[in-house]
């Protein structure tokens, strides 16, 4: 059996179990840059459209996962919208912490630790592979949308905006 090269985190645990092939990515964090999702894509190299930020936020009463790239920004009514309510809100950093298990700059959509309703931008299927924190700061997994929908459960719909070049 091959030894594992990659940091185990809860993420990888619910992908290993589940039988997803993924691709883990590391690089050096830098703690003085807070722009986590700009840095993953300077580190590594690759295109911020195809790199996706993990976001909470307080959607009728509820928490719920919100997951675009890091080339835009969460458009928060459009959120609400795909979850049947008129509003939502930036959840509080802390309870984000707290209800997942992770850090901020490394909340995983995988392996949390209480789940919630979860909405991917449909931007994820124009690729064949989207990356996702992996549950460290400094460490993303890259796998298949459709991968990342079954295991959480997720639906698609447009909530990113785009950023203007």
């Amino acid at each position: 059996m091959a030894k594992k090269t990659y940091p185990g985190t809860p993420a990888t645990v619910a992908l290993t179990a589940a039988g997803v092939p993924f691709t883990a990515h590391s690089y050096h964090h830098d703690p003085a840059i807070t722009n986590y999702g700009a840095e993953a894509a300077d580190s590594l190299g690759i295109n911020p459209a195809k790199i996706f930020k993990t976001l909470l936020a307080e959607v009728g009463g509820s928490l719920a996962v919100a997951i675009v790239p890091v080339s835009g920004t969460l458009d928060l009514k459009a959120l609400a919208h795909s979850l049947g309510h008129k509003k939502a809100a930036m959840a509080d950093p802390g309870l984000a912490q707290r209800r997942t298990g992770y850090v901020l700059g490394g909340i995983s959509p995988l392996g949390q630790r209480q789940p919630s309703p979860t909405v991917l931008d449909d931007s994820a299927l124009d690729h064949s592979t989207i990356l996702v924190s992996g549950g460290r700061r400094g460490f993303d997994l890259e796998l298949d949308p459709r991968d990342l929908i079954k295991l959480t459960r997720a639906i698609t719909s447009p909530i990113g905006t785009r950023a203007h070049t």
